[in-house]
């Protein structure tokens, strides 16, 4: 989706790229910022945990894949210097994400989607409109759900952030508060992961 809005989607090479970076099963921030640089994207990963937070463990969204992705992404962290992928253990505001939109940039964020509801879709959409019938929808559950969205603006005067949501078919623009949304990004279990691209590369 960014890759495409930043102009630079070729179908053939992004395939590609998703095998070389093996980006084929559990895809963590981290997966994100290398395949913007492999891109040649300028970009910035801003997260709480620099490396796998061993506290989600027994988290049930992390613990299919957490014994054999720790150490995979852990090492994506360590030779992210090396590699010229830019990360920084850092908190960022909302008014940070705020100026970087207002400049026409946009931004990957991981979300509690459990917790995130776009006021502009029909109730109760969200993800439970792909929950067969009679089947427990995660969208109603406690437990953590990871998910990236992609934040594209804001307006200051309602209070309203505006993204679009990969989970739809036809992921058009989404809204919601600037309190949901913080909820949804500062969950536990995000680590507060955003990874802000820049148009300019």
């Amino acid at each position: 989706m960014v890759l495409r809005y930043l102009g630079q989607l070729d179908d053939g090479e992004f395939e590609n790229a998703l095998q070389e970076l093996r980006l084929t099963r559990s895809i963590w921030t981290i997966d994100l910022a290398y395949l913007m640089r492999h891109f040649g994207v300028r970009h910035r990963f801003c997260t709480q945990t620099l490396g796998v937070d061993k506290g989600y463990k027994n988290q049930s969204f992390y613990r299919k894949h957490f014994d054999t992705e720790e150490t995979r992404v852990n090492q994506l962290f360590a030779q992210a210097k090396a590699c010229k992928v830019l990360v920084e253990k850092c908190t960022v505001s909302i008014q940070d994400i705020q100026v970087h939109l207002a400049q026409g940039h946009v931004a990957i964020v991981l979300v509690n989607s459990g917790v995130l509801h776009c006021d502009l879709c029909s109730s109760p959409v969200k993800y439970c409109c792909f929950a067969p019938s009679g089947h427990r929808c995660f969208c109603r559950t406690p437990d953590y759900q990871g998910h990236f969205i992609v934040l594209r603006g804001y307006n200051r005067a309602t209070g309203c952030i505006f993204y679009n949501n990969p989970a739809y078919a036809d992921p058009g623009m989404c809204s919601t508060s600037i309190s949901n949304f913080e909820e949804a990004r500062t969950s536990y279990g995000t680590d507060e992961d955003i990874l802000f691209v820049y148009l300019e590369s």
